[in-house]
């Protein structure tokens, strides 16, 4: 007769409860549920976007329409550049001219007290084009990758024939100004308690209130981050649209002014890599340190237009994801989107 055989000893299962004979015991993890890829009929998933994904779904976004996103951009750049470094050469011209003028007929200063004066003047003057040009730009970018989301392209000629572009310059002139008329009130009180010996009460005005400024400056920017995608994409009225995205930004303040941050230092570093070396050289070249020369002008303009190209398409691609990421995260945006994708297939 054969011994008996010992039961199964038990093996420690997921979650330290045993299992017998391979099954799982008590307290052990059920099985994770399948879930289905996210729909990605264009650049990004249809479902709310990681860090990651919205930085390369930006440079996607410009492989899938490279004719609108990069050859309309440097084009319309090359534009604007070309305009601001005429009106620079001009104007600095003129500005240097006078300034020789009143230095040689006065003894307080020299022409060389003086150098570059021109050049600064006639920078500020021009800047108002690139601002302008690069608000248009922008809004035209946003429809582009509006569409490659879906897989869709849009051609230049209907990225030009989008008439809500001005509801976007419009909005940008009032915030400028909006914020103009603040730091302007703010420097005047703080020349006046200055004129007026009140030294203390400049200083510390000017340190409390100037804080509260930025910060408010911080908020403002953030809050609207969102506005110039709305404006282009939603099709309502200006007033309601903005206020509309102001309440998008709820609750992803620190997200939006982290990733922006992010971008914009990106950005940055990559300007300076193409712009610096041309200053040096044009300096070096046309024994011009500051950039006053027709030659200088025209290699930092070169230069310019190149940064300005890349800078402005990159954050525009950016701004645009992240409308669509917030809208998602808090309307279910996807869903609509992926309608939209199955639509633009069905009616191929």
């Amino acid at each position: 007769m054969a011994p008996p055989v010992a039961p199964p000893v038990p093996v420690q299962g997921w979650g330290g409860q045993p299992a017998w004979n391979g099954q799982p015991g008590w307290g052990a993890p059920a099985p994770t549920a399948w879930r289905p890829p996210a729909l990605q009929p264009g650049i990004v998933p249809l479902r709310p976007l990681g860090l990651g994904e919205i930085l390369d779904g930006a440079f996607k976004a410009v492989r899938a329409n490279p004719r609108v996103m990069f050859g309309l951009s440097a084009i319309v750049v090359t534009i604007a550049v070309a305009v601001e470094s005429v009106l620079t050469w001009y104007v600095s011209g003129l500005i240097d001219g006078a300034i020789a003028d009143a230095a040689a007929s006065s003894d307080l200063f020299t022409e060389s007290d003086t150098d570059g004066l021109g050049t600064v003047f006639s920078q500020v003057i021009a800047a108002p084009i690139t601002t302008v040009v690069t608000t248009i730009l922008t809004g035209w970018l946003i429809i582009s990758v509006s569409r490659s989301v879906i897989g869709q392209k849009v051609s230049p000629r209907e990225v030009l024939r989008s008439k809500r572009i001005w509801l976007v310059v419009g909005f940008t002139a009032l915030l400028g100004l909006a914020i103009a008329l603040v730091v302007g009130a703010y420097v005047a009180l703080v020349v006046l308690f200055a004129s007026q010996d009140l030294v203390g009460l400049a200083v510390g005005f000017g340190l409390l209130v100037g804080l509260a400024l930025f910060l408010l400056l911080v908020l403002v920017s953030v809050r609207t981050l969102l506005v110039p995608p709305a404006l282009m994409l939603e099709g309502k009225s200006f007033r309601s649209t903005v206020a509309r995205a102001w309440r998008l930004t709820r609750g992803s303040f620190w997200r939006l002014l982290g990733i922006y941050l992010l971008v914009s230092l990106l950005v940055g570093v990559i300007t300076q890599i193409v712009v610096t070396p041309a200053a040096i050289l044009s300096a070096l070249v046309f024994s011009d340190p500051m950039g006053e020369e027709f030659g200088s002008i025209v290699v930092t303009g070169i230069a310019k237009i190149i940064a300005l190209t890349l800078s402005t398409t990159y954050l525009a691609s950016v701004v645009a994801l992240l409308y669509i990421d917030v809208r998602i995260r808090r309307e279910g945006l996807d869903i609509e989107l992926a309608r939209a994708a199955d639509a633009a297939v069905a009616a191929r």
